[in-house]
């Protein structure tokens, strides 16, 4: 076999980054020249492919020797006494690029963060739900089951701690108002504390800690044991069928467990200040009447419809985005009930700041 290059026509092949060094002989019979050069324009990126010229008995071979990363030299060498064949290689050594290879690892190893891409998934599920929602592609037997999960069983855990919070307001109010002269006032401090911020706050705290860390436990434990792919392979959408049945529950009972939560308190504040501090319940109640207006008892329910639903997308999210295994999913449930809580604060401070702007007169008629 003749080692001279008597014809140096080269011609570039795209090459593909990350394999192994792999050559393929692929023998050619060289019985019509239009045939071969057909052949040749079926290859990405040949150039000058009819100025071959006569190529009579000709190997093909990939020379990677001084090319750029991306592409890949064909060179000609006449063989007599062999019947053509064409080598393709593919390597990996370019002495030419050497400040691209520097960046190759980084390039090639490095992916977003996770908690990235988690939180983005949040604000994706959550257009979903939406649109499904407005589209009223509703799963309502799913939704009823979700409802009564969130609402009437987690009424007792709501009533039992707005009762202490409320009883233990009412201390701290009673003994600083009584030093003032101001026992009349104290009724109207309790209403307005427990209508704007206590009650759609500490009952968003409660449903958290309680159904939000349910919903993240279920999808990741769906998740990491391939339910919901399967549901996705028997043609039923997982946003349809599990993530808009817990949103839409979350979002219709967190007002009503609110308004339950405010009522209890205000009952408990004022049977602690006539039972222990001989404020009757009269006056609590009057002063209660005359603070609050209706503006507050709908900026409650808003603040609700709001934390319900970021309870549940964000654990709703982070259940499906589970990976790893009841590691995994365990984590999901730590990290779903932090998020909530953090977002149930931000959304809380966003949302006061816009209701209640200047001075307030609440308190001038008592």
């Amino acid at each position: 076999m003749q080692t001279a290059a008597y014809h140096s026509i080269n011609f570039y092949l795209p090459g593909r980054r990350g394999s192994t060094k792999t050559c393929a002989w692929t023998n050619i019979r060289n019985k019509n020249q239009s045939q071969f050069s057909q052949r040749l324009k079926l290859i990405k990126g040949v150039e000058n492919v009819h100025n071959l010229g006569s190529f009579g008995q000709t190997r093909l071979f990939l020379d990677p020797n001084s090319l750029p990363v991306h592409e890949t030299r064909v060179s000609t060498i006449p063989d007599d006494g062999h019947s053509p064949s064409v080598c393709v290689s593919e390597d990996l050594a370019d002495t030419n690029d050497k400040p691209f290879q520097e960046f190759e690892p980084f390039f090639s190893k490095w992916s977003p963060p996770r908690y990235l891409w988690r939180g983005l998934s949040v604000f994706i599920l959550a257009g979903q739900v939406i649109m499904r929602i407005l589209n009223g592609k509703i799963h309502w037997r799913n939704t009823l089951q979700q409802l009564e999960r969130v609402g009437p069983k987690s009424v007792g855990v709501c009533l039992l701690t707005s009762a202490f919070v409320g009883m233990a307001f009412t201390i701290q109010f009673v003994r600083e108002f009584t030093r003032l002269g101001l026992n009349r006032a104290v009724g109207g401090v309790l209403a307005l504390a427990f209508t704007r911020e206590l009650s759609p706050v500490i009952t968003s705290i409660i449903v958290a800690g309680r159904i939000g860390s349910a919903f993240a436990a279920e999808l990741g434990t769906m998740q990491v044991s391939e339910q919901i792919d399967t549901l996705r392979v028997l043609g039923t959408d997982p946003v349809d069928y599990l993530v808009t049945p817990r949103v839409i529950a979350s979002c219709v009972a967190l007002p009503f467990l609110t308004l339950i939560c405010f009522t209890v308190g205000m009952a408990s504040s004022a049977l602690l200040a006539d039972g222990v501090y001989g404020i009757s319940i009269n006056i609590i109640l009057d002063s209660a009447q005359r603070a609050l207006r209706s503006w507050d008892i709908v900026s409650a329910m808003i603040k609700s419809q709001v934390f319900g639903g970021i309870i549940s997308v964000v654990s709703c999210a982070w259940g499906v985005t589970t990976l790893g295994g009841a590691k995994g999913v365990g984590e999901s449930t730590t990290s779903a009930v932090v998020l909530s809580l953090v977002g149930i604060f931000i959304a809380d401070f966003v949302l006061s700041y816009c209701f209640f702007q200047g001075a307030g007169d609440s308190l001038k008629n008592l």
